[in-house]
C-alpha cells in the first residue's frame, strides 16, 4: 500500500518529504490548502521502532517527539496522525 501512497503523491506533490525507515507506519496522503503531504500513524511509527529497534514504548515516544515530530524541515514536512478511540 504505501508504495501506492508514494506514487500518487510524487504525482500530487513531488516536493513531498517522506520519513526514512517509517514506510510501515504511512497511511496517506494529506491536503493543507493547495498541498498534498505525507501522513503517517504516529502509533505505526512507535510500533516500528519497538520491533524493528527493540525499543521500549518510552523509549520509542521519546525518540520520535525529538527526532521525527519535532524536527521541522520546511513547508513538505510529514504529518504524523494522532487516532483517538472514542
Amino acid at each position: 500500500m504505501s508504495d501506492a501512497i508514494v506514487e500518487e503523491l510524487r504525482e500530487l506533490n513531488p516536493e513531498a518529504l517522506l520519513c526514512d525507515g517509517f514506510e510501515g507506519a504511512l497511511i496517506g496522503i494529506g491536503q493543507q490548502f493547495n498541498r498534498y503531504l505525507a501522513v503517517y500513524s504516529l502509533d505505526k511509527a512507535r510500533q516500528v521502532l519497538i520491533d524493528r529497534d527493540g525499543m521500549t514504548y518510552e523509549e520509542a515516544d521519546e525518540f520520535i517527539s525529538f527526532n521525527v515530530t519535532g524536527a521541522w524541515v520546511g513547508e513538505n514536512t510529514p504529518i504524523f496522525l494522532i487516532e483517538l478511540e472514542e
